[in-house]
């Protein structure tokens, strides 16, 4: 089997609900990483170009009808490259990267384009059919987040639990005290503050060209991060499940907007366009767990990955597990036997100060790690999310 590389990846900065983002439609901002991509690459044969695949959660907007071939059309590919929309929910870039490595270690495709996209801040509004003429039972959902017409087989098998709940879920179930909560919150704007004065991510991101209040500007940096954030303000903070509880807005991730795509070649492919890889591919693998503490998905998954790879947990310089809420991240370093405050661990913060954009995600997270590995000069890291209705995934790059 031939190898699958990461050669090259970018990213939209990533806006807050109703930010910089919040006027781009969803298809257009898919279209954006793409074009990068081939504006970094004009020698590189785009009609060449097997697959294009894209993560994204809602598609229930302008993200329908398969947004990553609407995004191929609208980014200058060729009608002759095809794509495809995958849904794994919080983990679907992810997803996209590994499912195209996976054609091309099978030797399907050569070169494939993977990422995702989501505008949370135009999710629709949907409303349901009636059940029968005249009738008055229409149900109206927001998409932005979480379930909608729930299955009452569903709710009574499983439950249906909101993702907030699920983190409180673990913070009882694992013993997560609210001030440590916070603590990692902290650290997360702390060590994306210092990613941020350091260029890092510079390096991944690529300026939108938008316009807020009427005003044509380039968004640049992601909007997301607070690095005024203190101890004392996150402690202020009112719980969103009640005074009782402890998820709170500053120890959660955001909604929020963005796009993320890298370009994958095969080993033919790298010597034929004189590619310098990022990094290389060498596996992914999912779990399942139990709706309610869907959070704890990733130690799973990880388990399984680095079982079938032949590794151990200290074989990673970095590891990448995407900070859907403090809670979450705590109860799966605790389980994986890692410290609150480890060094390698979202060492240049995640998704509580950058954003959460769901479809986009996991793409970021293996390109924040692909470029640490390359900058850092270390050998191997390890990406993970959790994901809605319990589940995990897990992908394992090292250097080519």
């Amino acid at each position: 089997m031939t190898r699958a590389y990461l050669v090259d990846a970018t990213r939209t900065p990533f806006g807050r609900y109703g930010g910089a983002l919040g006027g781009v439609r969803c298809d257009d901002l898919a279209a954006l990483p793409l074009i990068a991509l081939m504006e970094r690459h004009p020698a590189l044969d785009w009609a060449a170009l097997d697959e294009v695949i894209l993560g994204c959660a809602n598609q229930a907007g302008e993200d329908n009808r398969n947004v990553a071939r609407m995004a191929t059309l609208l980014s200058g590919l060729p009608e002759s490259v095809p794509a495809v929309t995958v849904n794994r929910l919080c983990a679907s870039g992810l997803e996209a990267i590994g499912q195209g490595a996976r054609a091309i270690v099978c030797g399907e495709a050569e070169l494939v384009i993977a990422g995702g996209v989501e505008s949370m801040t135009r999710a629709p509004y949907v409303m349901g059919k009636a059940g029968g003429a005249h009738a008055r039972d229409q149900q109206l959902a927001d998409t932005t987040l979480g379930w909608r017409f729930v299955n009452p087989r569903m709710q009574a098998g499983h439950g249906t639990d909101s993702m907030a709940q699920t983190a409180e879920n673990l913070a009882r179930e694992h013993g997560i005290a609210r001030a440590d909560q916070d603590a990692y919150a902290l650290r997360s704007q702390q060590r994306s503050s210092h990613a941020q004065r350091q260029g890092w991510f510079a390096e991944e991101t690529t300026a939108v060209r938008t316009t807020q209040a009427k005003q044509p500007f380039d968004f640049q940096t992601d909007e997301q991060p607070r690095p005024d954030t203190t101890p004392e303000g996150l402690a202020a903070l009112k719980p969103l499940l009640g005074p009782e509880t402890s998820i709170t807005a500053g120890n959660a991730s955001g909604l929020n907007d963005g796009a993320a795509a890298v370009l994958l070649a095969s080993q033919a492919a790298v010597e034929k366009y004189g590619l310098q890889p990022l990094a290389r591919i060498t596996g992914m693998a999912s779990s399942g767990v139990a709706p309610r503490v869907m959070g704890i998905g990733p130690v799973s998954a990880i388990h399984k990955l680095r079982a079938r790879l032949g590794l151990e947990l200290a074989d990673f310089d970095r590891i990448e597990i995407n900070e859907a809420f403090a809670a979450q991240v705590l109860a799966c370093t605790r389980a994986l036997g890692l410290a609150d405050d480890a060094e390698h661990v979202n060492a240049n913060g995640g998704a509580i100060a950058l954003g959460h954009p769901l479809g986009a995600s996991g793409a970021r997270l293996a390109m924040t790690a692909a470029y640490a590995l390359r900058r850092q000069r270390q050998r191997r890291a390890l990406v993970s999310l959790c994901v809605g209705v319990g589940q995990g995934l897990a992908l394992a790059l090292e250097t080519p």
